[in-house]
């Protein structure tokens, strides 16, 4: 079963039909579901579609040979040899000079690797061959450093010369909730919490399930895919993966800025912060400061991915245990007690999204979105505000709470939230939004707010 990415597919159906050389870029991490996209837009299309190796060009001259035999020599048992990439793509000229063909090449950066000059083969078909084709191109590929920089950056020699690029991100919230659509808005978050939206993971959660003993059977198992998923996508991306794994486990453990993460994962401040942008680069990491901050002091790091937060921070500590396969009250005694606070930052991003893809959602659109924090200097206390934003003219402000307690949010909060507006001290009148996991107090839904307080449950951001 296909789930989602309806925009991206219409999308490429409407480049389909232009019946002209297309050249579509798809890129982002592992796991989102790039080929998956592909395979679906290619169905019922005369199609090549070449998987390259990481390997040398030889395997790959190979590879590529195989995959265009079933559009050569569809009733002949072996595939045709070609003594080049250049033989390679004078063929697939031919072939698309009359009819519609798409040639797909995935993890193209393994190809640009083991064939360095194919890029600039690629870029000398595309100018002088394939524009006068029906040809629709697409590279797609996991490496988004090489992505951006090789194929889409002003240094490589295809630069320009896309039509269309797709960078594939996880499912947001409602996307994700699509693979179980039976059950209720708290499972459905919690599973988006654990899985990030990535939807190969949330092929694993099966809906016969409860959520629960899906998170056993996923994690509390040694010889579960996701169990090892963490380790694995950290040996296949990193030269270095003991550091990175020393760094994921201080953030995990409360470490959020350089100097602490540095101190607790016993890494040079320099080489610490190198590590992290890697680690952002891959999605895993975040770096943010409080909204309107222009001072890198307030910088702090935490844990992008919902997967690898999700690992750190329950399986080291009952680790033991599981390898042992003594399991039986792990999940009841350390890992259910604590979803509620694991779940809050999962839930301030469900309502950021909310808020980017409901236009009903405010009175006005938003230019800009964040989390902001600092010290009230009355009190001396640090305060924080879950999400603030500003109208596009600048004219509103909006401070939002996002609760995921089991209590009913009462009037203490909204007053709590307009006292922390205050310190903020920005220009703009002041809109206030409530969200809560389990609904609010009758006095609060009895007030009287005037037309700048709104009120949404979970279950309200399930509604479509």
């Amino acid at each position: 079963m296909f789930v989602g990415r309806k925009r991206e597919l219409e999308k490429l159906e409407t480049l389909y039909r232009s019946d002209r050389f297309e050249f579509v870029v798809v890129f982002g991490r592992r796991r989102v579901g790039k080929t998956r996209l592909i395979t679906e837009f290619c169905k019922k299309k005369r199609t090549v579609f070449f998987p390259a190796l990481e390997s040398n060009a030889e395997a790959n001259l190979d590879g590529f040979s195989r995959a265009l035999s079933p559009v050569i020599t569809p009733d002949l048992p072996h595939a045709p040899v070609f003594r080049s990439f250049r033989d390679v793509l004078e063929t697939v000229g031919t072939l698309a000079r009359e009819e519609r063909l798409i040639l797909a090449i995935d993890e193209y950066p393994w190809l640009a690797e083991s064939e360095p000059g194919f890029s600039s083969l690629l870029q000398t078909f595309i100018d002088h061959e394939f524009k006068a084709t029906r040809l629709f191109l697409i590279l797609c590929g996991s490496s988004t450093s090489f992505m951006e920089t090789q194929v889409l950056g002003r240094e490589s020699p295809l630069f320009g010369r896309r039509t269309a690029q797709f960078r594939v991100l996880p499912f947001d919230y409602l996307e994700a909730a699509e693979f179980h659509p039976g059950w209720t808005a708290k499972e459905k978050a919690l599973i988006y919490g654990v899985t990030g939206g990535v939807p190969l993971y949330l092929e694993h959660f099966h809906p016969e399930k409860t959520p629960e003993d899906n998170i056993r059977a996923n994690f509390l198992d040694p010889n579960s895919f996701l169990f090892e998923e963490p380790a694995n996508l950290l040996k296949q991306e990193l030269r270095e993966p003991r550091t990175y794994n020393a760094i994921l486990g201080a953030i995990a453990g409360g470490a959020s800025r350089l100097n602490e993460i540095a101190t607790r994962s016993g890494c040079e401040s320099g080489l610490c912060s190198r590590y992290l942008a890697v680690l952002m680069e891959l999605g895993i990491l975040r770096k943010e400061r409080p909204l309107f901050e222009k001072s890198s002091r307030k910088t702090i790091y935490s844990i992008e991915d919902p997967l690898f937060r999700f690992w750190y921070r329950f399986i080291p500590e009952n680790l033991t245990m599981i390898m042992a396969f003594r399991t039986e009250g792990v999940f009841e005694r350390g890992i259910l007690p604590f979803l509620p606070t694991y779940m809050g930052p999962i839930f301030e991003r469900m309502c950021a999204q909310y808020l980017l893809h409901s236009p009903d959602a405010l009175p006005f659109p938003l230019k800009e979105t964040g989390r902001w924090w600092g010290t009230d200097p009355k009190t001396r206390t640090q305060e924080e505000i879950d999400i603030v934003g500003v109208s596009q003219d600048g004219s509103r402000v909006l401070f939002a709470e996002c609760n995921y307690t089991s209590e009913q949010v009462g009037v203490g909060v909204l007053e709590r939230l307009r006292s922390r507006s205050r310190l903020l001290r920005v220009a703009g009148e002041p809109f206030y939004m409530l969200f809560a996991k389990d609904g609010f107090s009758e006095q609060l839904r009895r007030e009287n707010f005037g037309g700048n307080v709104r009120l949404l449950t979970l279950e309200d951001l399930y509604q479509r």
